[in-house]
């Protein structure tokens, strides 16, 4: 986009070509909606209080006795129902903090910078050496640039001439460019924005935020040197020619396995048993008689 440069005295200089990715952003409204509700909630204390019935001074006895009186039974004349009494359901001290990531805060900036260059309510110039602290310098200036509502001046870095001539005008902030927001931008109606502040913001803004990646342990991933997996050592193949070997060997294995080795006596043993077992009856009964 490009935007034109005025000197102090309200003279266009030169023009400057500014990048789109900063400030040619589309609207989104919805996120500046949420951004603005956000920064406004931060701004907030949350030192509202209240006090309860237990809170309140008094009311210790009972006023009257429970039964016999014909009035309704009452515990404390410091009960919500009583005048004087606590506050039910009251604003108790609490943090209204809320948190916006830091990309939605860049992008809904760029929005609304955006916008203003768009619809030319961004000034840029080239220098703002005549401000001296004095506040006739700073109307002078504002009167050179036609600028009779409310403004923001933004420099690249807190200048104390600019704050001294500036503080004493109810319309006229001053802020550097690093702690820009898109809520100071939304208050004021023109931008008053120095070469050298638009520069800085457009090489800061267009560059994307870097994630970090935190570990299950807390320790930041991105601080740590990650080491490489070692490599797996993959075991050879055996040669074709040697499977067939093994296949041809395993019969004769798996024989020598189901074939238990019997020792000579357990042998022997064996044969003498069966031996006994074949006798037959009538060799049993001739050596009876004899």
């Amino acid at each position: 986009m490009e935007i034109t440069v005025k000197n102090q005295s309200g003279e266009t200089v030169e023009t400057i070509d500014l990048d789109d990715a900063v400030y040619n952003v589309p609207m989104n409204h919805t996120l500046v909606h949420q951004a603005l509700v956000i920064y406004q909630a931060n701004k907030r204390h949350g030192t509202h209080d209240t006090k309860t019935r237990a809170q309140v001074s008094g009311g210790g006895r009972k006023p009257w006795i429970q039964k016999h009186t014909g009035r309704a039974r009452q515990g404390s004349i410091r009960s919500p129902q009583w005048r004087h009494g606590g506050v039910v359901f009251g604003p108790h001290p609490r943090s209204y903090r809320m948190a916006l990531p830091k990309r939605y805060r860049r992008l809904a900036l760029k929005c609304v910078l955006s916008d203003k260059a768009r619809e030319d309510r961004l000034i840029c110039l080239n220098s703002m050496d005549t401000l001296d602290g004095k506040t006739k310098s700073m109307v002078s200036l504002l009167q050179n640039l036609n600028v009779t509502g409310s403004a923001l001046v933004v420099t690249k870095e807190s200048q104390q001439p600019v704050v001294r001539s500036a503080q004493n005008l109810s319309n006229i902030w001053t802020l550097p460019v690093n702690l820009l927001n898109a809520h100071e931008l939304l208050r004021r109606d023109m931008v008053i924005m120095t070469v050298e502040a638009a520069r800085w913001a457009e090489e800061n803004l267009q560059l994307e935020p870097e994630r970090k990646r935190i570990r299950e342990d807390g320790i930041d991933a991105g601080s740590v040197a990650v080491e490489a997996p070692p490599e797996e050592s993959v075991a050879e193949e055996p040669v074709a020619e040697e499977r067939v070997a093994e296949l041809t060997d395993e019969p004769e294995a798996v024989a020598e396995k189901a074939v238990p080795d019997e020792s000579p006596d357990d042998a022997e043993e064996e044969s003498g048993d069966g031996s006994e077992e074949n006798e037959s009856p009538e060799a049993s009964e001739s050596e009876e008689e004899a």
